[in-house]
């Protein structure tokens, strides 16, 4: 794929917006990050601040900009319909929602459907040009990826496609017990990540028995001094994270599982994922742009 346009990548999420220029093969030429996340925007001030932070790129001659995340949310800039799965970077191109045609356009997201007897439906925004960035940096066109964070996804590709995905709540949880449980008031949170606690979390979870009872748990190695204060939120991190794994068909796959985000949670992920015997390769936010250069490449509108 080939990109002749100057392309401005932009992913505007809750809490933060980045972006990045790119050359016409895709390379990073510079990168931009703000702590203007959806919610620090006024309702129709979407357009100010994109033109305050990135005024400079879009002034390029024959600029192409391309927005994934939330700013494509009900609580965004404009809301652009989930392009429902299964869906490539042809169904994406087809449903961008073009602010100004030709030239800034919001990237849908993707929902799906469950196989569960209500047809739960599910959605993503933002992952969906990570997912398709990914796999373009590992030249494979089917996987199962991982996408940790505050809602992590569980996505099934194939043939260049996104199938089916699941998201669990897994971030949020974790916080809520830190924050607002019982838990969070024997842990000390500024206490260094402990790989080897982490672990005893991951093989908890996977044993017989309820996950709310092993939570308990968290609170009672506390109380006997069992684990430290300063241990106890690793603990907490391996059971939640294993509970997660627990519910994933991982052993089946001969491939690498693809692990996108952070390098904080990518660690993590991985470190569960070995444990289990499970292959992994990680990439971090390189993955956004790879995505939104490789949706440019198949849909410029030019």
């Amino acid at each position: 794929m080939t990109h002749t346009r100057p392309l401005l990548a932009i992913d505007w999420g809750t809490s933060s917006l980045r972006g990045a220029r790119l050359s016409d093969t895709g390379q990073v030429l510079e990168s931009r990050e703000y702590p203007r996340g959806i919610l620090t925007v006024p309702a129709g001030q979407f357009e100010a601040v994109l033109h305050e932070f990135f005024g400079d790129w879009l002034q390029v001659p024959n600029a192409l900009c391309l927005i994934s995340g939330m700013a494509g949310s009900r609580q965004g800039w404009q809301e652009a319909p989930y392009c429902p799965c299964p869906a490539g970077f042809s169904e994406l191109g087809q449903h961008l929602l073009w602010l100004q045609p030709g030239r800034i356009a919001l990237v849908p997201g993707l929902s799906c459907l469950g196989a569960d007897a209500l047809n739960t439906p599910d959605v993503m925004r933002g992952e969906e040009v990570q997912i398709f960035g990914a796999l373009q940096k590992a030249g494979r066109d089917s996987a199962t990826l991982v996408l940790p964070g505050t809602h992590s996804k569980w996505v099934q590709v194939q043939g260049g496609r996104v199938m089916q995905f699941q998201t669990f709540m897994t971030g949020e949880v974790f916080a809520l017990m830190c924050q607002h449980s019982i838990l969070g008031k024997t842990m000390d949170l500024k206490g260094a990540f402990d790989p080897a606690v982490f672990l005893q979390g991951i093989d908890q979870s996977q044993q017989h028995g309820s996950a709310l009872h092993h939570l308990f748990a968290v609170r009672t190695l506390g109380l006997f001094e069992r684990l430290s204060a300063a241990q106890l939120p690793s603990y907490l991190s391996g059971l939640l994270i294993g509970e997660e794994l627990r519910h994933q068909a991982t052993s089946a796959h001969a491939e690498p599982v693809i692990v996108i985000g952070s390098e904080a949670l990518t660690m993590r992920y991985t470190l569960a994922l070995q444990h289990l015997r499970i292959p992994c390769q990680s990439h971090g936010a390189e993955a956004s742009w790879a995505g939104l250069y490789a949706l440019a490449s198949s849909c410029d509108p030019s």
